[in-house]
């Protein structure tokens, strides 16, 4: 592709889809087919308007993407010439992202993942049985292709896939970004109607409209059958499925899944709902800050930093204005409690992003969320505008003169988008990679502004903390762990899904509730980036200190569960492949050390004892090279699950 404007012209197809997203072309220099005499005598913009512009590259590309199916190098050059960004650049982005792709491929593309989760599960055989009734990996056929894909955040249903079928979006129901102010609409219309794909409303006549489905657990034969025909593909279960103690009555977090309509905001606040908020702004947002201090909130992303603290110093900054970051885009392997919070109590992420924005200092937040995950988006989209036409979002919020709301932009399958500083260049339509800190995103985070960076668990946290005060929320727990926290427990369990367990509880406690096999090998805690733990060693408490003194880590929560039956040295293996996939090749050490990794465990997959020693030796090297000197967490976690197989469960020996 020549990396400058050129002569390639878009598709009435991907022209459409562009102009639906940024509106018709205003001038003949920003991609429309004829310059009138007024474009001949003056261009209007410049540098400063393009920069402002830049941030719908990844929203840009998503649609085309999905009206498509590929983005071609015409539809690439109207986007370069709507936005004023550099081909080369925007040539940059979109060969980023695993979801999309520059060549031509058929509109319909069924993702099977081979993650963790899934291989422990027989994605192996059911890839094989996939090629056998349908075609070999990456070969086009009937108008479709399946390709394997890493973790789609689906582990409770393992094996699993996801179908995306491109075509015409219905009419969005949505606003525009960036969003205005919004007629009040009867209260009858809050509540949801119809399912399917993000923006497809039923009944809307399109050639090829745009379909999800997911398909979990999957067969070769279900596989098949949905590729053929993805209005065939069975609805997926409700949310509640995925939460084995739905009901319960002590739960914290997950106690509206499967008892409150997730599409009724009336529902939402019957049980509960916007309560919180009320008691923000009695306390006002020096007062919301000192209760998640006192509380002992900290992030439930794995790096348990003190939410609070977090808050406070972004509040501090006298840079404005002042932005909220939701990190929905939990890509590690194994985790998907985000995503049953985000589809089962999605009022509860609005309601605190709300509180959160509030106390920060914050009027405009954005939801980073997975592409692997439509229903999500359905559900959070469907939230906010419900919210946006109660005045719960916009201009006034509850009348307290409070301006806020909450954009979603989708990631496009990208494991280091999870990481915070990768989050901000996605947005604004760089390259996911990382930025080197100082300076922290407290001080200059998106938009180079002051922003807070949480995940939905640590969100909605929020709300319990405030609703019940901070004494009796760390009054739950431990000192240093305090209130609840979401395990992903897959594997080999008889019950697997999202448990809610007070911190303190021990892995055996967790184990006995999902159903542990007789045979158990190992427990690997944390996902990818984690590390296993040995039949013996059930009695771990399930703190941030307390696995961090056994020698392992919390992380996300993820726990996956392996018996006798699992390949060891294969899935330590795909997780060196993971790790090596999903590299963004910024830094050197990571770039280089998750290649050399892989190839040795490649060397010793067949190999004990003396014959693997120096391959082994050499991993150690390569791995305190990468924990050293890498820029992000990847690359300094990227070794961590491989070494505690090796020294705690002996593989290789």
């Amino acid at each position: 592709m020549d990396l400058k404007y050129t002569d390639a012209a878009p598709t009435d197809a991907e022209r459409d889809a562009v102009d639906g997203l940024l509106g018709p072309p205003p001038s003949g220099w920003e991609g429309a087919q004829t310059r009138s005499d007024e474009d001949l005598r003056w261009a209007k913009g410049g540098a400063a308007a393009a920069k402002d512009r830049r941030d719908q590259l990844l929203p840009a590309l998503h649609a085309v993407n999905d009206r498509v199916g590929w983005i071609s190098e015409g539809a690439l050059d109207y986007i370069c010439r709507r936005l004023t960004v550099a081909p080369a650049e925007a040539y940059g982005v979109a060969t980023f992202y695993a979801m999309f792709s520059v060549r031509p491929r058929p509109a319909k593309v069924l993702h099977v993942c081979t993650d963790l989760a899934c291989a422990a599960r027989g994605s192996a055989t059911l890839c094989a049985g996939l090629t056998e009734t349908f075609a070999p990996a990456g070969t086009a056929t009937e108008g479709a292709v399946w390709q394997e894909s890493p973790c789609l955040g689906l582990c409770e249903r393992a094996p699993a896939a996801l179908l995306i079928q491109a075509g015409e979006q219905a009419p969005s129901a949505g606003p525009p970004l960036p969003v205005p102010a919004l007629p009040a609409r009867p209260a009858s219309e809050d509540r949801e109607s119809g399912g399917g794909a993000p923006g497809c409303a039923a009944g809307a006549t399109t050639h090829r409209p745009h379909r999800t489905a997911v398909i979990a657990p999957a067969t070769p034969a279900t596989l098949a059958t949905a590729i053929r025909s993805p209005e065939s593909a069975p609805a997926e279960p409700p949310p509640e499925t995925a939460v084995p103690q739905a009901g319960s009555q002590d739960l914290v977090l997950l106690k509206r899944i499967g008892t409150a309509d997730p599409g009724s905001l009336d529902d939402y606040r019957a049980n509960g709902g916007y309560a919180a908020l009320r008691r923000a702004f009695a306390l006002g947002p020096a007062g919301v800050i000192r209760e998640v201090l006192d509380a002992g909130l900290v992030g439930r992303g794995g790096a348990a930093f003190p939410t609070g603290r977090k808050w406070e110093a972004t509040a501090q900054q006298p840079d404005t204005p002042h932005y909220l970051v939701c990190n929905a885009d939990e890509s590690e392997p194994g985790t998907f409690k985000d995503r049953v919070l985000m589809e089962g109590d999605p009022y509860a992420l609005v309601e605190a992003m709300t509180v959160a924005g509030y106390a920060t200092g914050a009027q405009q937040g954005f939801v980073y969320l997975r592409g692997e995950y439509p229903r999500a988006y359905e559900r959070l989209s469907h939230a906010m505008d419900s919210a946006r036409r109660r005045g719960l979002l916009g201009p006034d919020v509850l009348g307290q003169g409070y301006a806020f709301d909450i954009e979603i932009r989708r990631g496009a399958g990208a494991y280091i988008c999870g990481e915070e500083t990768a989050i901000f260049n996605s947005i604004e339509g760089q390259r996911g990679e990382p930025r080197s800190k100082p300076p922290f995103p407290v001080e200059k985070g998106l938009f180079g502004k002051p922003t807070v960076v949480n995940n939905v668990e640590t969100l909605v946290n929020v709300l319990p903390v405030l609703q019940q005060g901070a004494a009796a929320y760390a009054a739950t727990g431990t000192g240093s762990s305090t209130g609840t926290k979401l395990f992903c427990v897959s594997g080999g369990v008889s019950a697997p899904g999202v448990y809610e367990l007070p911190f303190g509880a021990s892995l055996r406690e967790l184990l006995e509730l999902a159903g542990p096999p007789g045979d158990l090998r190992a427990v690997l805690l944390g996902g990818a980036a984690g590390g296993f733990v040995r039949p013996d060693e059930l009695d771990i408490p399930l703190t941030f200190e307390g696995t961090r003194a056994a020698g392992t880590t919390l992380g996300s929560g993820v726990v996956l569960v392996l018996d006798g039956s699992v390949d060891l040295p294969r899935i330590l293996l795909r997780i060196a492949e993971f790790f090596r996939d999903e590299s963004c090749g910024q830094c050197v050490p990571c770039r280089v050390g998750t290649v050399r990794q892989e190839e040795a465990l490649h060397r010793i997959k067949d190999r004990t004892g003396a014959a693997a020693a120096d391959d082994i030796a050499l991993m150690r090297e390569v791995g305190r090279a990468m924990r050293d000197a890498s820029i992000c967490g990847l690359g300094q976690t990227a070794w961590n699950a491989v070494e505690s197989a090796i020294d705690r469960l002996g593989v290789y020996t």
